[in-house]
């Protein structure tokens, strides 16, 4: 039997954090990061086992992505976005589509990435127009992860004409109707986000993963949005964890922690806590985690290229990535800022 979070510790400490500082600075990752996390076959994770994936309990996910995200949030990141593509297809309908590229994203030979952020809001801001034997798209695709280091990408629009989601599986590179601009964010620099620039992207019927209805749509939001919760409770279990080792006691912290979990947990299971609350009282705790980190770090912590420094930039963007407005009101509210935003 595989122990998953021993694991992503191994890997954790032994190939991603010993050189987070340098992927930070330099802005690029590693191949062998992406072929350590293959060769445990931790690319194949959100496969059901009746598909060849692993069993695996939420417990053990958890811990999985926290200690990945606490070695190096760009790599842990860009790997995050592969398991939408394999969720999408265990579930789609197309098993052609699913068979010419299931054994290489299990074995993570092939990687995927996804582009969910166009299709949320409302008005949208990538349509899917249905034509003849497939769909043509227009619009913008804002944050899209691993541009350059993914394989194939899911790509989610509305439907112009009865708001319904599709979801296409596409080739990761530029091509006639498709051109990126790269983001230069705070953090994670190294995980190629860039924003998609999409003017008449043709996409086939034997491309399509699925097309589902706004509200199941919204529905599928709430488990990813729960897993990225984890990239900030990921940040701070690595803030604690240096905090000890320079000698701070963490109590105080670690209780706070377990609180953070149990609500992200219970939101999930369903439980009277709201998910956006649960997120923001994450991100909130890996911000005091890094503020504690560089306040016990000291003035090293101001040049760059630190270990504090790199983390409180984390925690800065876990306040961002992947959010959705009432995380933010939340988050203002928690903060003392002005509230109301939507």
């Amino acid at each position: 039997m595989t122990h998953w979070p021993e694991l992503a510790h191994d890997i954790a400490e032994d190939v991603l954090f010993p050189a987070a500082d340098s992927v930070d600075a330099d802005g690029e990752i590693p191949s062998s990061h992406f072929y350590a996390l293959a060769d445990a076959g931790f690319y194949g994770l959100a496969a059901p086992p009746e598909l060849g994936g692993p069993t695996i309990d939420i417990a053990d996910l958890v811990a999985v992505v926290e200690t990945l995200c606490g070695g190096c949030l760009a790599t842990t990141f860009t790997w995050m976005q592969h398991h939408g593509v394999v969720g999408g297809l265990a579930a789609s309908g197309n098993t052609a589509l699913r068979e010419r590229f299931w054994d290489g994203l299990l074995s993570g030979s092939v990687r995927g990435g996804v582009a969910f952020a166009g299709a949320i809001p409302q008005p949208p801001l990538l349509y899917a127009r249905r034509v003849d034997g497939g769909y043509v798209l227009d619009g913008v695709a804002p944050f899209v992860t691993g541009w350059g280091i993914v394989d194939v990408l899911q790509l989610s629009a509305r439907d112009e004409f009865d708001d319904s989601i599709v979801h296409l599986l596409v080739d990761a590179t530029e091509t006639a109707g498709l051109t990126v601009d790269e983001l230069p964010l705070i953090a994670a620099r190294g995980s190629n986000t860039v924003r998609m620039r999409i003017d008449g992207l043709e996409a086939r019927d034997d491309q399509v993963v699925g097309v589902v209805a706004p509200e199941v749509f919204a529905a599928g939001q709430t488990f990813g949005s729960w897993l990225n919760g984890c990239m900030a409770t990921g940040v701070a279990r690595r803030c604690r964890a240096e905090l000890t080792g320079l000698g701070v006691d963490t109590h105080a912290l670690d209780l706070t922690s377990v609180s953070v979990r149990d609500g992200l947990d219970a939101a999930l299971a369903g439980d009277d806590t709201d998910l956006f609350e649960a997120r923001a009282a994450a991100s909130e705790l890996a911000l005091r985690s890094a503020a504690a980190l560089v306040t016990a770090t000291g003035s090293a912590a101001s040049v760059t290229g630190t270990t504090a420094g790199r983390l409180m930039r984390e925690a800065t963007l876990t306040l961002v990535a992947a959010s959705r407005p009432q995380i933010r009101s939340e988050l203002l509210n928690r903060f003392g800022g002005p509230t109301g935003m939507r």
